[in-house]
């Protein structure tokens, strides 16, 4: 890694406190975490630029196998339209997807040089329940994921665009949002990562306001 890209890793480091934020999207088979299955999962890791800006990097996913036992809510399936027996999904046991999703994020820690991931998420403590009770189901011993903290997009998007639905927060955020693509865990990360990304970039655009009008004398 050259000294700019040094530099820059340790700049996303420095800016939360050791932790790399990953934006994190469940889709799932209810809203109990521990007896409803978990169907999908997609991680989108950040990146910053020379200038400080955060910027979504491509999303790593994966369809999930429901584990033994599970309940398959029909009304949350009709929400995500997923069919879990559709052997055209490409689903992957629960432990081998957590591991697909988990080396990538440890692959961005290590290059960010952070101790540990944060979710990001909207409505932040359904997607980081679900992944919590992955983790113990499986006995996963190398979740990169803080187990209790997170970013909540909706409570951000509430503070910066006065939205906490997540299609309108980021329809006032200025990007685009298809409903048709909702409820993919895919297409929900990548929105998420745009709108954490949006917020977090609006705040360094007012620091760098204030430091160059302070610096002139004009505030």
């Amino acid at each position: 890694m050259d000294d700019l890209n040094k530099s820059l890793a340790s700049r996303m480091a420095d800016r939360f406190r050791g932790f790399l934020p990953v934006v994190v999207d469940v889709e799932t088979g209810g809203f109990d975490a521990e007896r409803d299955a978990l169907l999908e999962v997609a991680a989108v890791t950040l990146s910053m630029d020379s200038e400080g800006y955060l910027h979504p990097q491509p999303a790593v996913s994966a369809h999930v196998e429901p584990f033994p036992g599970a309940n398959l809510d029909p009304r949350a399936l009709e929400i995500t339209g997923i069919d879990p027996d559709n052997p055209l999904r490409g689903a992957l046991s629960e432990r081998i997807a957590l591991d697909h999703v988990f080396n990538e994020v440890r692959l961005a820690m290590r290059h960010h040089h952070c101790q540990r991931a944060v979710l990001v998420g909207h409505n932040a403590a359904f997607d980081l329940g679900f992944l919590n009770a992955a983790v113990r189901r499986t006995g996963h011993k190398r979740n990169p994921f803080h187990p209790f903290s997170c970013f909540d997009t909706a409570t951000l998007s509430g503070l910066a665009y006065g939205q906490t639905v997540l299609s309108k927060a980021v329809l006032a955020s200025g990007s685009s949002f298809d409903s048709r693509e909702a409820h993919s865990a895919v297409y929900d990360a990548e929105r998420t990562a745009e709108l954490f990304c949006g917020i977090v970039n609006r705040w360094r655009r007012l620091e760098t306001f204030e430091r160059e009008h302070i610096g002139l004398g004009v505030l």
